[in-house]
């Protein structure tokens, strides 16, 4: 008989790191993940992505998926492959992302397995982590929910998702747990978006909680204001020659593509954008972009009431979206003049490597960061000021001039996930995760300095039992 008493939270996944998102709650002998993302950073850390996952498969019941970034979503069909019969559940419009996201990553495994074989490599990055067939039948497993609505994850768990405002069908998980004399709330952040962003509504924050688990990825730093980083990416534009120069941009495929279009287009007559030739240099990115542009729902007042305008995605002059790699080719015999948005945003692999490495020696090009660059990746190793880099087996100088604008950032600064957690009434005991240490330790301060909350910094492999 099932024991409907103990509940319990175990942090195996983003525990004092930022990627490679999983934690498992069990309630009595139901055991519950929440999220099942890739390890990301360099090879020695995505190496552990094959290692043996610290549970047994087979014995998750279910899944409830935060969103559907990678490094949220991307081992879901390794857990598929190793057992897991169970359901995953999402909010609509994340399945869908999540679709298109797990089916790119499993090329992307494969395409790293053949250059891993050629460099002579025969340990376990020789083999693609999984494929598209365990992705196939991992969508099978996707059950999708609208905002607000109650679920049952499992007997005497149910969920909910709340908009966390970070991109397209991002969710805080409300979950509730029936127990003797009541009711146990845990809240799982997921990952939280600014307030007062573009396209996206602002996160919210849930009506009551017990426990939370919260993200800390800019738990140490403010972002510059939107405002002032759409002026600094302005000013860019209109100083740069784009007779001699390219502008790079590594970009999520998912969000910071979407929001980097929404805003040339507001300012495309300002900037001065006729003098360039815009490419969004992802596949993944375009398909994303419609089904962004297919939830307009989701969309805040402004992006509605522009989304009503136009039946299909409204042009920006010189756009150019470039599916095949014929056509990407292409860009790179240019001079000068194009403004390159392409994936992926953390320089892990894509076609943004073929870029850099096109004009990263060069120093009258641009390369534009706009995300969170994770310990490990090359862009992280390029922003920490690296003279030299290797991509593809090359040993590239980094000339270029660099830059990064932390205002468009998908995820909220500290300022904005204190305003989250304050929201919930009763200072319920925060679970730091989904950071970096020391990004962890100064939102750890705030809280109990400023708020007066219990917020602790979970070890990887530890439980906390309600």
């Amino acid at each position: 008989m099932r024991n409907e008493k103990a509940i319990s939270l175990t942090f195996f996944g983003a525990a004092r790191e930022v990627t490679g998102s999983c934690h498992v709650l069990e309630v009595g002998d139901y055991r519950v993940l929440l999220d099942c993302g890739l390890v990301q950073g360099d090879d020695r850390q995505e190496a552990r992505n094959y290692e043996p996952f610290p549970f047994e498969a087979h014995g998750v019941d279910a899944v409830v998926l935060s969103h559907a970034h990678i490094d949220h979503s991307g081992r879901l069909p390794l857990l598929e492959r190793r057992g897991f019969r169970g359901r995953i559940h999402a909010q609509q419009a994340s399945a869908a992302l999540a679709s298109i996201l797990l089916r790119d990553a499993a090329n992307i495994a494969a395409s790293r397995a053949r250059h891993a074989i050629a460099d002579g490599e025969t340990g376990d990055m020789a083999h693609p982590l999984f494929d598209t067939r365990d992705v196939e039948r991992t969508l099978r497993r996707f059950v999708t929910h609208h905002y607000a609505h109650w679920f049952e994850v499992v007997p005497g768990l149910r969920a909910r998702f709340l908009d966390a405002g970070h991109i397209l069908g991002s969710s805080v998980v409300e979950l509730a747990v029936e127990v003797a004399g009541g009711t146990r709330r845990i809240v799982f952040s997921g990952d939280l978006g600014q307030y007062d962003s573009p396209i996206l509504r602002d996160p919210e924050s849930p009506e009551c909680a017990d426990l939370v688990l919260m993200e800390s990825t800019y738990g140490d730093r403010r972002h510059k204001s939107r405002e002032r980083s759409i002026r600094e990416l302005g000013e860019l534009i209109l100083d740069t020659d784009p007779a001699e120069s390219h502008i790079v941009v590594p970009a999520f495929a998912v969000g910071r593509s979407q929001e980097l279009l929404y805003q040339l287009g507001r300012h495309a007559e300002a900037w001065g954008l006729d003098r360039w030739h815009i490419f969004l240099d992802s596949p993944l990115a375009i398909e994303a972009s419609d089904i962004y542009w297919d939830h307009h729902h989701l969309f805040d007042d402004e992006a509605y009431a522009l989304r009503r305008e136009f039946d299909h995605m409204p042009a920006l002059r010189n756009l150019h979206f470039t599916r095949t790699a014929a056509e990407s080719r292409v860009i790179n015999r240019m001079k000068g003049g194009g403004i390159i948005i392409a994936g992926s945003g953390t320089c892990g692999g894509g076609r943004i490597l073929h870029h850099l490495r096109h004009v990263l020696d060069g120093p009258q090009h641009h390369v534009l960061f706009t995300g969170y660059q994770p310990r490990g990746s090359l862009g992280r190793a390029i922003i920490d000021g690296a003279r030299r880099v290797r991509i593809h087996g090359q040993s590239i100088e980094v000339r270029a001039q660099l830059h990064t604008i932390g205002g468009l950032s998908a995820h909220g600064d500290y300022e904005d996930l204190i305003r989250w957690y304050r929201a919930i009434p009763g200072k319920p005991p925060v679970c730091l995760v989904h950071g970096d240490l020391d990004a962890m330790q100064a939102l750890q301060f705030r809280l109990t300095r400023e708020v007066g909350a219990s917020a602790t910094i979970p070890e990887p492999g530890e439980s906390v039992s309600l």
